[in-house]
């Protein structure tokens, strides 16, 4: 059994409240407000363990830092290849590539994360201003 952590509550009950997928640093920025004493290791050190017990979600987009979501359900994201931002998907249940991935595989699959990749509504609504503007 883990001991409890107050920076470790703190971390949880911030990402609880969001829904952007702050990175560590961005929590770490936050938590200093109320937490002045706090480290920017010990935020990656608890985040770590949250990841690591399934409490949250760890997201590596392969561009940049880790992200955090505290919505451990199954769900989808999106990410922006202009600003880096990622956005949960609101869709239809996609498990049967479990089942697709299965038919040609001996082992066990356990979970499966899928991105998708783009532009994101603000970023189309800036290009879209800026050639209106240029």
């Amino acid at each position: 059994m883990i001991k409890r952590s107050k920076q470790r509550e703190c971390i949880k009950q911030f990402l609880m409240s969001r829904t952007d997928h702050p990175t560590a640093e961005t929590i770490y920025i936050h938590l200093r407000e109320q937490m002045p004493s706090i480290s920017l290791g010990t935020v990656y050190r608890n985040l770590s363990l949250l990841a690591d017990m399934g409490e949250i979600r760890k997201l590596s987009p392969g561009m940049g830092p880790d992200h955090f979501d505290a919505n451990v359900m199954p769900h989808n994201h999106f990410i922006c290849r202009n600003c880096g931002n990622i956005l949960d998907l609101n869709m239809e249940n996609i498990d049967h590539i479990t089942k697709m991935a299965k038919e040609n595989f001996d082992g066990v699959i356990e979970d499966y994360v899928t991105y998708f990749y783009g532009t994101c509504p603000d970023c189309l609504s800036q290009d879209l201003a800026n050639k209106k503007t240029g």
